[in-house]
């Protein structure tokens, strides 16, 4: 619930505005937009604040896995296209899936792989215990998606999470 301390500061302290608030008892996310991007670095920085810790107290992302799927069979695509938040996946087309921990990082590999790559979002979930993406386009595409993304994860350093246990 502590989530909606975080938010209750971001919007008293910054002109953001929310996009998106999950609550969840450990895996939670909030999402700020605004025009101007250092409002959003300003509401990064109040939350930080709030929180008593630093950027530098960051979990460093684990990459959990990095799948690509080349031309999709048709009912593979229709199988997924049912669960999909974004756009449709064609049959035919290469289909990349990353999963990381802490479940954020994917939305942080899914805008460099769409600024590196002609591809489509097919789904993110940026919340819960692990993060997921799915992206789809012509192969060469999805290959030049998928080094953007796993580079970007590699690039970020923080602390070494304590590995994942199911409960």
């Amino acid at each position: 619930m502590a989530i909606h301390g975080v938010i209750d500061v971001a919007l008293k302290q910054t002109a953001v505005f929310p996009a998106t608030l999950v609550v969840e008892r450990a895996y939670g996310m909030l999402e700020v937009h605004s025009e101007d991007k250092g409002e959003v670095r300003s509401a990064g920085d109040a939350i930080l604040r709030h929180l008593g810790v630093s950027l530098e107290d960051r979990l460093r992302p684990k990459l959990v896995s990095n799948t690509i799927i080349r031309a999709v069979e048709p009912m593979h695509a229709m199988i997924l296209d049912k669960i999909r938040f974004g756009s449709m996946i064609e049959p035919g087309q290469s289909l990349f899936i990353l999963e990381t921990e802490p479940a954020a990082y994917a939305a942080l590999a899914a805008n460099e792989a769409e600024k590196a790559a002609n591809v489509r979002l097919v789904d993110v979930t940026p919340f819960g215990a692990f993060g997921r993406l799915y992206m789809s386009g012509p192969e060469s595409e999805i290959d030049s998606a998928s080094s953007a993304a796993v580079a970007s994860l590699k690039g970020i350093t923080g602390k070494e999470s304590a590995p994942f246990k199911e409960k």
